[in-house]
């Protein structure tokens, strides 16, 4: 009987898993997503996967990182409605004088910049229609600057903790101070950065080889000063705040009340747009896969990926830990790989921990479901009605399979070797 309860909980975690995985695949409307969290939360609980008694225990500690996840997003939002990637794209469009390839370098360092600061889903909603504007009201491909935008909302979460949810859920297994963290970080950013800029160059070179085509003369959005300055203190209250053992929730969370009743006051926005910028849905379904993996990791899951891991933290072992984080975040997505992996690296040490997040985070960018950033990108470009070839799995995978083993490699050197 203990076995067929044990093999009854490990099939109801195994189909909880697969039905959150398909939800996030699918992106169906927050009504659903948020039953379907729920559905899956309640099959673990009543297979006896995950005693009730211990949920709690699973879920206390990603509640900071999902505090976060909502106000970061209610503070992208509100930078949107005031205009600020709309206003900074324009500059990137007038500065490239028409030409691909400065319009692209652009593009590339404000999508970096966003990922670094306000998470990968701002740069993948919010930064990548604006991009794509650019490019296509200069008559130029949309093509590179819409992969760069893809590519950067999963390379460049290396740096800060706050950039990535995967960062955030390890950093309790990290004795690093947010800034040491982004010291650990900062080489191998570098290395990748080096690596996707060169060669997205090359991919697209046809089309950012086209002649330029003169931008129009129209008058510059205006840049609203107050959502850029909330963001660059609440960038430094990250810093300062973790000093002194503040969770970056609440630094996030100040933030988007003072921009939240700033856009009240200027009348750009409803209590309505401000509850679904938070996409509580969605901080339902993170809830939920955290329930369902620490079960299956205190099952055959966990056991099965203990004995995959290596037992040291060498160069070689250290690859090897990139490469399986790599392949999970392909297979489960990245934030499922990261609740999976984490707790059983934390013996092997930092070192360890932080190669999983250069595969979890780079190496996310390997297939359409290794990041949910790769998913909100596609659907984004749908909704503004623009695919075009652009969403083709050949394209993507021609890029992906080309770029992301070499960013992986060339992140993991960097880290061993400073």
């Amino acid at each position: 009987m203990p076995a067929l309860t044990t093999t009854v909980g490990d099939v109801s975690g195994v189909i909880a898993l697969a039905g959150l995985l398909l939800v996030a695949h699918r992106h169906p409307p927050a009504r659903v997503e948020a039953l379907s969290a729920i559905g899956a939360t309640a099959l673990v609980l009543a297979s006896g996967l995950v005693p009730v008694d211990e949920a709690w225990d699973d879920l206390r500690p990603l509640l900071p990182v999902v505090v976060f996840l909502v106000t970061i997003l209610v503070v992208a939002e509100m930078c949107a409605r005031a205009g600020v990637f709309t206003a900074a794209a324009h500059r990137v469009r007038r500065h490239s004088r028409g030409r691909p390839a400065s319009l692209f370098a652009g593009t590339f360092v404000l999508a970096a910049l966003v990922t670094t600061v306000l998470s990968l889903d701002a740069t993948v909603v919010l930064v990548t229609p604006v991009a794509v504007g650019a490019a296509t009201g200069l008559r130029l491909s949309p093509r590179p600057v819409a992969y760069a935008c893809l590519r950067m909302a999963n390379s460049a979460s290396l740096l800060l903790p706050i950039s990535n949810l995967t960062n955030l859920l390890a950093m309790p297994r990290l004795d690093l101070t947010f800034a040491e963290f982004a010291v650990r970080m900062a080489p191998a950013l570098a290395a990748v950065l080096v690596v996707e800029y060169v060669g997205l160059r090359l991919l697209f070179r046809r089309e950012l080889a086209e002649p330029a085509h003169r931008p129009p003369d129209d008058e510059a959005p205006r840049l609203e000063p107050v959502p850029v300055v909330v963001v660059a203190l609440m960038l430094l209250g990250f810093g300062v705040g973790s000093s002194f053992g503040v969770e970056p929730a609440w630094v996030s969370a100040a933030a988007a009340l003072v921009l939240v009743a700033w856009a009240r006051h200027r009348r750009i926005v409803s209590w309505t747009s401000v509850a679904h910028a938070g996409h509580p849905s969605f901080a339902l379904f993170v809830l939920a896969l955290g329930v369902v993996v620490a079960g299956l990791t205190r099952g055959f899951l966990g056991d099965w990926l203990a004995r995959l891991l290596p037992g040291g933290s060498s160069y070689g072992s250290l690859l090897l830990v990139a490469a399986i984080a790599t392949v999970a975040a392909a297979l489960l997505t990245n934030l499922a790989a990261t609740l999976l992996l984490v707790p059983l690296l934390a013996p092997l040490g930092t070192d360890a921990i932080l190669a999983a997040l250069v595969g979890l985070g780079v190496g996310s960018g390997l297939t359409w479901t290794g990041s949910l950033a790769n998913l909100l990108w596609r659907r984004t470009l749908v909704r503004h009605g623009d695919p075009g070839p652009m969403l083709g799995t050949a394209v993507f995978h021609r890029v992906s399979m080309t770029l992301t083993p070499v960013a992986v490699v060339a992140a993991v050197t960097a880290l061993a070797v400073f």
